[in-house]
């Protein structure tokens, strides 16, 4: 075997330009393959992590559109309130937390600073269900709530632009020339699967923004955790149930809320984000067969160039296996070598990719030893036929081809 490795070697080396040129098509398809699946995985994990940043097991309900109620002929007025929020909590068993909430975006000043941002009404559970720490200080309590204290906690992005490097805890900014007391700082959450920066935000009890800041007795939304995810399903019957009851629709009649599963969402999210990776995986599985192509146009050229070589192996004793074995060791050799190099030429693309185009990249070992070893199998595979077509010629006739 090491006789055959070497005599496979020597004729790869006197060809050098069409071996380099054979090689390279395997280098793009090994690269092309890495690059995709660790962009794929990449962008997996990267959505992944902000679909986290969510929270866990979170519903998000919120009442339909004005003109949506209208249309069905009731009143244009948002219907869910803060009571709904609490019956939610009281009632239904497979609620753990909820927090009711509303957002405006509305200017918030400090000295002679200022900063444009979403301020946010929300409960005391609000931390607990978005699973969000805090740097600093210490979150609103039920007693802000119940006394509608002019209180906030404030997102990293606010701080950096209204403070600098100054700590913000007990510092007083003013919301429509309202005074707050800033009580504590979130940690950084980053962007949304929407592409929203999370951290560009301003908290408050929402009872304090309902009549401090936006004059309105409803809510916009509630969010609320379920004991498990597993439960989803129950909570979000258990919370329809509820609200129907509670809003007095009659049997039949549409329902003036939505009840959104974080899970179903995480769920799309990611498969779309599968899809894209088998795709584009895909594409480069076909840069390799298209590769493997090129092998085997080479090795049928070697087999009719050295077709008196092979007939003089066979007429010094080769048998027909040696010649089929020196062949199938020249294409695998080739694909080896391309499939070496396309994994250095990958994870280096993969780099570059990320650094300069902004794109998450994870590089995934298991993609890296499939891509080579299916360079391998491409070299075997393609380079069967030739190498059992030089196995397969008559001595004699060998002997007198020039």
């Amino acid at each position: 075997m090491s006789a055959l490795l070497k005599i496979a070697l020597r004729a790869i080396m006197r060809n050098k330009l069409r071996s380099s040129l054979t090689i390279l098509g395997i280098v793009i398809g090994v690269g092309a393959v890495i690059v995709m699946v660790s962009i794929g995985q990449g962008a997996k994990a990267f959505v992944e992590k902000q679909l986290e940043s969510l929270g866990t097991n979170v519903l998000i309900i919120i009442p339909v559109s004005i003109t949506h109620a209208a249309s069905r002929g009731t009143t244009g007025t948002i219907t869910l309130t803060a009571e709904d929020a609490v019956a939610m909590g009281k009632e239904c068993s497979a609620v753990n937390y909820v927090s009711p909430g509303v957002r405006t975006t509305t200017q918030v000043v400090y000295g002679n600073m200022n900063w444009t941002t979403g301020v946010s009404g929300a409960g005391q559970d609000y931390q607990i269900i978005r699973n969000w720490p805090l740097e600093a200080g210490r979150f609103i309590t039920q007693q802000d709530v119940n006394i509608m204290a002019k209180v906030c906690v404030l997102g990293q992005t606010v701080v950096t632009n209204l403070f600098g490097t100054l700590d913000p805890v007990d510092k007083w900014v003013r919301v429509h020339n309202v005074p707050f007391r800033v009580i504590g700082v979130l940690s950084a959450k980053g962007q949304s699967p929407t592409g929203q920066d999370q951290d560009d935000m301003v908290l408050m009890p929402y009872t304090t923004v309902q009549r401090k800041i936006m004059g309105v007795t409803y809510i916009g939304y509630v969010l609320a955790s379920t004991t498990t995810a597993e439960t989803r399903f129950e909570a979000i019957d258990q919370i329809t149930s509820l609200l129907r009851q509670r809003h007095r629709l009659k049997p039949g009649e549409e329902n003036d809320f939505t009840v959104i599963s974080q899970v179903e969402f995480a769920s799309t999210v990611l498969e779309t984000s599968r899809t894209m990776a088998i795709l584009l995986g895909s594409i480069a599985l076909v840069s390799l067969f298209v590769g493997g192509i090129g092998i085997m146009n080479i090795m049928l050229v070697s087999t009719t160039e050295r077709t008196r070589e092979i007939g003089i192996r066979m007429a010094v004793g080769a048998k027909g296996k040696d010649i089929l074995f020196q062949f199938l060791i020249e294409s695998t050799v080739l694909s080896s070598l391309g499939g070496v190099i396309g994994i250095m030429f990958g994870i280096f693309m993969s780099k570059l990719v990320s650094y300069y185009g902004g794109w998450p990249s994870l590089l995934s070992p298991l993609s890296i030893a499939v891509a080579f070893l299916f360079s391998n199998m491409v070299g075997i595979f393609f380079g069967y036929y030739p190498a059992r077509k030089a196995s397969g010629l008559n001595p004699i006739e060998a002997l007198r081809y020039e």
